[in-house]
């Protein structure tokens, strides 16, 4: 058994409570990391506000972390102490019918982990005070030792800093990936990003790698805006300035051939169908609604030959391919660095996530060794 420094939710709308838990030894299948940092999502942001239907109390979140591999359980043959790795909630087995498909990089192997808020026995591995404590999204990476199973794991480069590989665990992948992976933007292409915070950044540089011939940034917030033109983006577009599908109309043309939602927003969800073009035009979801809230669809839009798509993790194989973006970020042609709003220690989480809230920065690190 590993003692960890940690950060507990116990309960809704509740700061989360830091304190030293018990993190038991991995068994079969499973390996203990050590992690050096994580970042914050507004995921949790979400599920700490009772954005989920099945949100469990005394609860380890976090699900963008990187570190090294401590101890490995019974079955291990993918990792060995000693390997860098990046923890990823949506695994890839390579045996499951999802993954066995080549169509989607979901995988089914551990939705019993997953959505039990568990290992995949259904036991747990976090205890506090002598009672257990949920796992979250496979990875629960609030808590500095945490236990994953291996088919949850990406190993990389040994050289990628922690600060900025563990986003790759979520909103460079996912930006990135909806971009390259999901959508399959074309060369020469017209793209419009709703929303460009953290995950809507990186759907700029994704479009920018593919091609793009122009790159929309659409947000309410002007300093956003001028963040977007460091990451790719073309052209811009306020809200407040008038109706955001006619801006885009007139822009593009008509319409843009790939659209992309990064706000968790119905509203915009719609809006950004409305500013696809007809024939072909794509519209890619990205964005967390809270459950239970639906989006209305005109069908004369599907008709009209528009295609209504939506992405997790950006449609990436965590295994096979975050290894390959780290490398394309170690190399240059990715920006992570310039996300990072601040490095923090675990006792200020609190208040990073408090500045989220009011919209105050992109991504803040806890960087486990302060």
């Amino acid at each position: 058994m590993q003692k960890s420094k940690a950060a507990i939710f116990t309960g809704i709308n509740q700061p989360l409570v830091i304190d030293e838990i018990e993190v038991d030894d991995p068994r079969e299948g499973e390996v203990m990391i050590k992690l050096d940092a994580t970042g914050l999502c507004h995921t949790e942001i979400w599920y700490m506000s009772g954005g989920d239907t099945s949100t469990r109390n005394n609860s380890i979140l976090g699900h963008e972390g990187c570190g090294t591999v401590v101890k490995v359980g019974p079955g291990v043959t993918e990792f060995v102490e000693g390997d860098r790795v990046v923890p990823i909630y949506i695994p890839q087995c390579n045996h499951c019918r999802e993954c066995l498909s080549g169509e989607t990089n979901l995988c089914s192997t551990l939705d019993d982990a997953y959505f039990g808020g568990s290992m995949n026995d259904g036991s747990m591995r976090f205890h506090h005070h002598g009672k257990d404590l949920h796992h979250f999204m496979l990875t629960s990476t609030f808590s500095q030792y945490t236990v994953v199973h291996q088919e949850a794991v990406a190993k990389i480069r040994p050289d990628a800093p922690a600060d900025a590989a563990c986003l790759f665990g979520c909103a460079v992948t996912t930006g990135i990936g909806a971009a390259l992976y999901t959508a399959k933007v074309k060369v020469a292409s017209k793209c419009v990003v709703f929303g460009v915070g953290p995950i809507g950044l990186n759907v700029l540089q994704g479009c920018k790698l593919a091609g793009a011939e122009m790159v929309v940034a659409v947000d309410p917030n002007p300093a956003r805006l001028k963040r977007a033109a460091e990451f790719g983006a073309t052209h811009f577009i306020n809200p407040n300035d008038g109706d955001s599908v006619q801006q885009v109309k007139q822009l593009t043309g008509g319409g843009a051939d790939y659209v992309f939602e990064a706000t968790g927003n119905t509203t915009v969800m719609r809006q950004a169908l409305e500013s696809t073009i007809y024939g072909g035009g794509v519209c890619c979801l990205i964005g967390v609604a809270k459950t239970g809230e639906t989006v209305e669809v005109t069908p004369r839009l599907l008709i009209a030959g528009r295609r209504l798509i939506g992405t997790a993790f950006g449609g990436a194989r965590g295994k096979s391919q975050l290894p390959g973006l780290i490398d394309m970020y170690m190399e240059g042609q990715i920006k992570v660095d310039e996300l990072i709003t601040g490095k923090i220690p675990l006792t200020q989480i609190n208040e990073a996530f408090a500045d989220m809230k009011r919209d105050s920065g992109y991504r803040y690190v806890v960087d486990y060794s302060l």
